[in-house]
């Protein structure tokens, strides 16, 4: 049984949870887990979705627009060229002829940009500071990581150019050095599970002494097929600070085997101690 006396918001522990003491590295997800420059970026995706799929004889708006959600929630987490490649898979089976998938990002990323781009000038002129547009307390954990000399790394399904900016925007990538990575125009050279595969190899290390946090299924999916340790973190990104977890992360995320859920980053010091078995 886990003692949550010393925790001030919630958390949920898998049944199978057991603490590691060998946790020696460290890997986070970045938009929705650390980051919340892109926050909203589904309510750009999904309507762009909705209005590229061919109708269905009875079909609505809202029909395609659910269709759309599941597709792309399923693959949060991936490069952003999947979410295009299954949106031209759907195309097809639709009897629609599909453009480009890289041409299909390429629009997203348009519109995405005007969203966003009040935020990333805030960043910019010192109107917003970083900590507004981190998940809450999470410079708490990163700082309490690095005292504790664990190694850290970011992995992203947005493109690495995009996330070493928005790192250094939000004053994290000093916490992650050299090691931070995403998305790349060869995207078979890239993903979550390589970047995995490389820390275990590069630093000789078991899949047990791996901890990571990520909102998305890929990371979490990722980190358990190796024996690491998952934690989830169902941000409520529109909301942030709330306390509150996304239900519909958290029901996902247990439901691809993460170890541990939590709304943000409040009780990084419980929770570390927790994880560590301390």
């Amino acid at each position: 049984m886990i003692d949550t006396s010393a925790f001030s918001g919630r958390v949920e522990f898998a049944p199978g949870f057991a603490p590691r003491r060998g946790i020696s590295h460290v890997l986070f997800d970045f938009d929705g887990t650390l980051s919340l420059i892109r926050q909203g970026w589904p309510d750009v995706m999904v309507p762009m979705f909705a209005e590229l799929l061919p109708p269905l004889p009875g079909e609505t708006v809202e029909d395609r627009r659910r269709l759309a959600f599941e597709d792309i929630m399923r693959l949060n987490g991936k490069q952003t060229i999947y979410q295009m490649i299954q949106l031209a898979d759907r195309i097809r089976e639709r009897g629609g002829t599909p453009g480009d998938p890289l041409a299909y990002k390429h629009e997203y990323l348009r519109r995405l940009d005007l969203r966003i781009a009040d935020r990333v000038n805030g960043l910019k002129t010192g109107r917003l500071r970083p900590d507004d547009l981190l998940v809450y307390q999470s410079r708490s954990l990163l700082e309490e990581l690095q005292r504790r000399g664990l190694r850290l790394y970011l992995a992203s399904g947005t493109d690495e150019a995009y996330v070493k900016q928005e790192a250094a925007l939000l004053d994290i990538q000093r916490y992650f050095g050299p090691h931070i990575y995403g998305a790349l125009d060869d995207y078979k050279q890239f993903s979550k599970k390589m970047v995995i595969e490389r820390i275990l190899r590069e630093n000789a290390i078991p899949g047990a002494a791996l901890l990571s946090f990520g909102d998305g299924y890929v990371e979490i999916q990722n980190t358990k097929e190796v024996g690491g340790l998952a934690v989830a973190v169902a941000s409520d990104e529109a909301h942030n600070g709330s306390g509150r977890m996304d239900e519909w992360k958290r029901q996902r995320l247990l439901g691809v085997g993460a170890d541990v859920v939590i709304p943000d980053f409040r009780d990084a010091l419980p929770l570390l101690r927790c994880l560590l078995g301390e």
